[in-house]
């Protein structure tokens, strides 16, 4: 898997790495039992801090797609679902644009709870 960030992005550089973990779960190009690229190496790579490859790699396991192993590394967890991967992140896209319109968290709940049939 090839990881790029941009340093001028408005995303912080940890949700970007995460999110590009996401988008290889979702599109199979990441697999249950496969290990992600050490943090360390990771960071030389992309010319980050470790600790911003370390902060994304805790978020995928906090949302619990990854696993990391003391000597084993990030591993990618074999019940990752990618639907609910997929709901996660459309959800994200509406909190980013609704948020860019100035919408607070009861307007969105509103709409969401409106678009229900």
């Amino acid at each position: 898997m090839l990881f790029r960030v941009d340093v001028a992005a408005a995303e912080p550089l940890a949700d970007q790495i995460a999110a590009q973990v996401r988008g290889g779960i979702m599109r199979g190009e990441v697999t249950a039992g496969e290990r992600l690229p050490a943090a360390r190496e990771l960071a030389e790579v992309l010319d980050v801090n470790l600790h911003t490859v370390l902060r994304a790699y805790g978020r995928l396991r906090d949302e619990d797609l990854i696993e990391l192993r003391r000597g084993r590394g990030a591993v990618v967890r074999g019940d990752a679902d990618a639907a609910r991967l997929r709901l996660t992140e459309l959800a994200r896209e509406f909190v980013r644009e609704a948020r860019r319109q100035g919408l607070g968290e009861t307007e969105m709940l509103e709409i969401v709870k409106g678009a229900t049939p």
